[in-house]
């Protein structure tokens, strides 16, 4: 099959020579991924069953030029972000208020209702991947080792850095 390269497909093949795609199925429809900096520091909880979970704010800027004023203008918008496990650990290490970051994930809605009977909901980033942003930063990357489940520490299926 003939085509051009499209997000999230795989390419193999020489260049210059029919493609084959594959379709990657690890993110499907529903991904967003946003840069930003933090609002506040990650707090780190864990679930009664021990799972490891942090949540954080991301204020997103945007500033843009008005074509008939020519002034500049400027909007914030504000996102809550959940993870999970090991990234909820990391996260909570490596990042403070203000760090600017680079969050993929999905939009999940939660609903509750509140002791006084009212009904509230709210859209979440459910984190899968969190990266520092290095327009205006260096980072060091720093890979934590992960216990198999004899206990013993591998790393077999990561390269090092």
């Amino acid at each position: 099959m003939l085509v051009p390269a499209l997000d999230r497909r795989t390419l193999s093949g020489p260049v210059n020579q029919p493609t084959q795609i594959t379709e990657d199925k690890t993110m499907t429809g529903n991904t967003i991924t946003i840069t930003g900096n933090l609002t506040r520091d990650p707090e780190l909880r864990f679930t009664p069953n021990g799972q490891a979970t942090t949540s954080f704010g991301i204020a997103v800027n945007r500033r843009w030029q008005d074509r008939q004023s020519q002034e500049w203008l400027e909007s914030t918008s504000f996102f809550d972000v959940v993870a999970w496990r090991e990234l909820a650990e990391n996260a909570t290490e490596s990042l403070a208020r203000g760090t600017r970051v680079t969050v993929t994930g999905r939009l999940e809605q939660r609903s509750w209702e509140t002791p006084e009977g009212d009904k509230r909901s709210k859209v979440e980033i459910n984190a899968e991947d969190i990266a520092p942003s290095l327009r205006w930063a260096t980072a060091k990357v720093t890979k934590t080792e992960r216990p198999t489940p004899t206990g013993t520490q591998t790393d077999i299926d990561e390269p090092d850095f």
